[in-house]
């Protein structure tokens, strides 16, 4: 068994990294540690650098299609640690998430309709909906004693005739939670009796913190798997987010030949060498680095949350199920949103993402993204912890 050293400390500047070479651009600055852009500080697993240099070494990197071992090793992924059984024709290829999203607004609705969004939420689902000419519908969720809810009934008043589609995220960025079986069962029964198209985006689907159990919506029956189609990749959890690769899982084959046509459509579907043997390899390999990743993960949220709670206690972690993203709720400093950015940039040294660019519920609240090495994360919470003590 190999032992992974998520200890490792590794400069990632100057190598085009978004998290790190556009600090300047985004908080004004080169003196922040980054902890905004969600991918991790953690060398990608070598058995995928392996079979990528494998690859390299036949010199030729034409057009290459995909593997029958690139659909198996997804069906099989998913099989042994979900227990979700996705047949072959199901998978459809897509070079990201956001991508799929935004072909799934254009498949599935057209200019005018109304998409539903559940904020504070992953801010590109708003973009790719006003950005396609169609209408948002905010149905924020609950935050009941530190936890997360879904407004259902809220979400029954909202709904007319021209709401044909709604975007959830599970697990749920940047909340972190792991939406329930009846809480999916719920949600479904909605959307099927009023015909609404679901897109579950899933990818931070590996990252579970110990005792925490996912579920996939399509999973729960075949009546959910009609109405879903599901975003997966394996970029959050291996991080290889530049290999642009990922897929959607849609069983119904009359959304699945309309989501296909928009891939068609803009010539998307080849994708590229490296992001397929990729995710194969990553799919194939990677149980025990996942295993030992979660585990890392959810010591550093320990860390984080005892942290607070002795030093900072006017920030407070709102406890995950799953992600590597730490929801703080820092509106005990009674700071508003433009002076809570600039106390993060520029007395604490840190560059997260602001709450309200998740939308409505985000105001007083910060993203920080704590896949990084322990040592990283407990500097950032000195820093933090000095600011906070000179309000």
């Amino acid at each position: 068994m190999s032992e992974y050293n998520f200890d490792e400390i590794i400069d990632r500047s100057g190598t085009g990294a978004i998290k790190y070479d556009l600090r300047r651009e985004v908080f004004g600055t080169d003196d922040v540690i980054p902890m905004w852009v969600a991918d991790m500080d953690f060398r990608t697993p070598g058995f995928i650098l392996e079979a990528i240099r494998q690859r390299t070494d036949h010199e030729i990197l034409g057009y290459t299609k995909r593997s029958e071992g690139f659909f198996q090793s997804i069906i099989d992924w998913f099989k042994g640690r979900q227990n979700w059984d996705i047949d072959r024709s199901w998978i459809v290829f897509c070079p990201g998430i956001v991508p799929a999203l935004s072909l799934a607004i254009r498949a599935f609705t057209s200019p005018g309709d109304k998409v539903i969004i559940q904020p504070p939420v992953y801010h590109p689902f708003s973009t790719v909906i006003t950005g396609n000419q169609r209408v948002i519908v905010n149905n924020p969720l609950k935050l009941i004693d530190g936890r997360y809810y879904m407004d259902l009934r809220n979400l029954e008043k909202q709904l007319d005739e021209k709401v044909k589609l709604m975007l959830i995220s599970n697990p749920h960025n940047p909340v972190g939670r792991i939406w329930t079986t009846d809480e999916l069962s719920e949600l479904a029964s909605i959307c099927l009796e009023h015909n609404i198209t679901i897109i579950s985006d899933e990818i931070h689907s590996d990252i579970i913190m110990h005792g925490k159990k996912y579920v996939p919506l399509a999973a729960i029956s075949p009546a959910c798997s009609e109405i879903t189609a599901t975003c997966i990749a394996p970029s959050k959890t291996f991080n290889i987010a530049g290999l642009s690769t990922s897929a959607v899982v849609i069983s119904s084959k009359d959304r699945r030949d309309l989501f296909s046509r928009e891939i068609e459509t803009g010539h998307l579907w080849l994708g590229n060498i490296f992001g397929n043997i990729a995710l194969e390899a990553a799919y194939k390999n990677g149980d025990e680095w996942v295993d030992q990743l979660n585990r890392y993960i959810f010591e550093n949220f320990e860390f984080l949350d005892s942290y607070l709670k002795q030093y900072i206690p006017e920030i407070k972690l709102i406890l995950p199920d799953a992600t590597y993203l730490a929801w703080l709720d820092m509106r005990q400093l009674n700071l508003d949103d433009g002076e809570l950015r600039e106390f993060m940039i520029h007395k604490a040294g840190i560059g997260c993402n602001s709450g309200i660019s998740f939308g409505v519920g985000g105001e007083g609240f910060m993203r920080m993204n704590i896949g990084c090495p322990r040592k990283v994360l407990e500097k950032a919470l000195d820093q933090l912890n000095k600011a906070v003590n000179n309000l």
